[in-house]
């Protein structure tokens, strides 16, 4: 058939398909053009899961009514304008919006209205799309100074056939919510609200501008208690920023639901992230659970590219091994420089197991942070004798060290974890604090300390490697094939030595000596995945993590085994002075502490 043009109806209900793909991505449109327009307070309705009605009003600096017509024409916006040269620069996008198309995309396929009243303007006026069809501007009531109320009405009735792929109208109320908390998230300083069907679904008031009212704002969403688990970031490397808050390893989830980033304020979603904080907690977190994080990264415009997609959700770094880099050695930072705390969700757990139907005030979540920074850090002496380990379950002798040396005036309770005063089934130490109670699970207690030993000691000295008698031919896609020995130096630092074997192919000959017999042509076609979705070789290094945290497991302290007073003691004194002692390898809490108030609390003293 020859080839001939479509007509414009229809070539806007294409384009309305990219942009609007669901409720939640008008909403998102909508509300992205309300900031845009310097709005400080947003408000969102939603009828029948979004596809009966949508209200977005807001008070920014509104439009005129010569600007109306304009504003629902496709290509036709405010956010972009020629530069000296006259020419239009993409690559510099300052705003979260720039396309254009949002507007007449969703008037081609809902009944569109649009009523405004410009900043310092009398009058207000108002004009309506059905299905494509533009009306004439005619004036209106508008009930503020300044701003504009955009409804949407019967979404997608004029493409019958996207109805029947949406969801229920629950479902799509739901990712509307999940719009808006995105949205709130990046702009802490402006105020949302969202009723559902009449109902109140989100009422977020203004913060402060600066990482107090950031935190404010992500724990009204996120949860009350991740403020108390929160580690700030912030860190600078190259002309890129990274802030945010990020949870304390114990304070995890089964799902990645709640790992959020934000590229210069607009919410994207992006596998980098995932990747970034996979490699931040792979050494703490076992691989079905997921940190909680609010990710913040700033930028000039011209090092990042958000015309990749009309919905604009995702974005492309000119560097994106820096921008990974960098959320991956910030968190790290933020992680060793929580020390030993572990998240208050564990305390209140144990609080609760004590009295099922209360719940008691939360601790603080200060921590061992704050112990470290009042100097007491330089308390703790080296254990000299604790670091020969045994599983076995009578006494060893070898275990038995003097208690640490301390001044006289010092009292063992004011250490962190405080002083041993028992042991419990053979598996729990017991200890006071000047203020309360800690119970240490001994086996992962030094599970965690045996660990962080063998890691550094092979950061020392390398790690060991082992020839193969017979090298290995891999066979390979040519571009996994170079993406693996452009990291050849990497791996080989990693103990294993690759190099190219022809077209498409890798030959493998040595390995690391802690994996013993390992299956060479699977861990060399895992790196490539790695490397394909991640930019790093995470099979590897999580292989020598696994090897050396079951190394760790079968070398520690066993339950079940009786420690003396010294011993209990010296275990104690070692978590103080060692990195993420707060959890073991796999995120499980190596302590729980019991403030002495909420003990009282329990029984009735307070």
């Amino acid at each position: 058939m020859p080839i001939h043009r479509l007509p414009t109806e229809l070539i806007n209900r294409i384009a309305a398909g990219e942009v609007v793909e669901r409720p939640a991505s008008a909403v998102k449109e909508l509300v992205e053009n309300a900031l845009d327009a310097g709005a400080r307070d947003v408000q969102v309705q939603a009828d029948g899961g979004g596809l009966t009605r949508i209200l977005v009003a807001d008070d920014g600096h509104g439009l005129a009514a010569d600007q109306l017509p304009l504003a629902v024409e496709r290509h036709a916006t405010s956010k972009l304008y020629p530069g000296e040269d006259g020419d239009y620069d993409l690559l510099r996008i300052a705003t979260l919006g720039f396309r254009g198309e949002a507007l007449p995309s969703i008037g081609s396929v809902s009944r569109l209205s649009i009523t405004s009243r410009a900043k310092g303007v009398a009058d207000a006026h108002a004009i309506h799309v059905d299905a494509g069809a533009v009306s004439a501007v005619t004036p209106a009531g508008f009930p503020g100074p300044h701003g504009a109320r955009i409804e949407v009405r019967d979404l997608f009735y004029a493409t019958p056939a996207r109805l029947k792929f949406m969801k229920s109208e629950r479902t799509e109320s739901t990712a509307i919510t999940e719009e808006l908390k995105r949205q709130a998230m990046a702009h802490e300083t402006v105020s949302f609200s969202l009723d559902i069907d009449g109902r109140r679904a989100l009422r977020l008031p203004a913060e402060v501008a600066g990482p107090d009212g950031r935190l404010a704002r992500l724990s009204a969403i996120m949860g009350r208690e991740f403020s108390d688990n929160a580690l700030a970031l912030d860190h600078e490397r190259e002309g890129v920023r990274l802030t945010g808050f990020a949870g304390l390893p114990t304070y995890n989830r089964g799902n990645a639901a709640h790992q959020y980033l934000f590229v210069n304020g607009r919410p994207v979603r992006d596998r980098l992230l995932q990747g970034a904080l996979r490699g931040a907690y792979a050494d703490f977190l076992a691989r079905d659970r997921h940190p909680l994080a609010a990710l913040y990264v700033e930028l000039d415009a011209g090092l990042v590219d958000v015309n990749v997609h009309p919905a604009k959700a995702e974005v492309r770094f000119r560097d994106p091994g820096l921008v990974r880099g960098l959320i991956v050695s910030g968190l790290r930072h933020s992680l060793a420089a929580a020390g030993h705390r572990a998240s208050t969700t564990v305390s209140m757990a144990a609080l609760g197991g004590f009295r099922p139907n209360s719940m008691p005030p939360q601790p603080s979540g200060a921590g061992f942070s704050a112990w470290r920074q009042g100097g007491w850090a330089q308390a703790v002496q080296s254990i000299p004798g604790f670091s020969e380990v045994s599983a076995r379950a009578e006494p060893d002798p070898a275990l038995g060290v003097a208690e640490p040396s301390v001044t006289t005036a010092f009292d063992p309770v004011d250490f962190p974890l405080g002083a041993a005063r028992a042991q419990v089934h053979e598996t729990y130490i017991v200890a006071q604090t000047r203020d309360g109670v800690v119970i240490v699970d001994q086996h992962a207690a030094h599970e965690r300390l045996v660990y962080e030993r063998m890691k550094a000691e092979m950061a020392d000295g390398g790690v060991a490697r082992q020839a193969l008698l017979l090298p290995e031919v891999v066979e390979l896609d040519p571009a996994e094939a170079d993406r693996v020995l452009a990291r050849a130096d990497e791996l080989a630092a990693l103990g294993l030595v690759v190099e190219p074997f022809g077209g498409g192919a890798v030959l493998v000959r040595e390995v690391p000596a802690l994996l013993g017999e390992t299956d060479a042509a699977g861990l060399i076609r895992d790196i490539a995945d790695d490397l394909a979705e991640n930019g790093q070789a995470l099979a590897l290094k999580e292989r020598l993590e696994d090897v050396c945290s079951t190394m760790a497991c079968h070398g520690s302290v066993r339950a079940g085994r009786r420690l003396s007073a010294p011993e209990m003691n010296a275990l104690l004194r070692q978590m103080e002075a060692t990195p993420h002692s707060g959890q073991c390898n796999h995120g499980r809490p190596t302590y729980v502490e019991l403030r002495l108030a909420d003990i009282e609390r329990l029984f009735g003293r307070r």
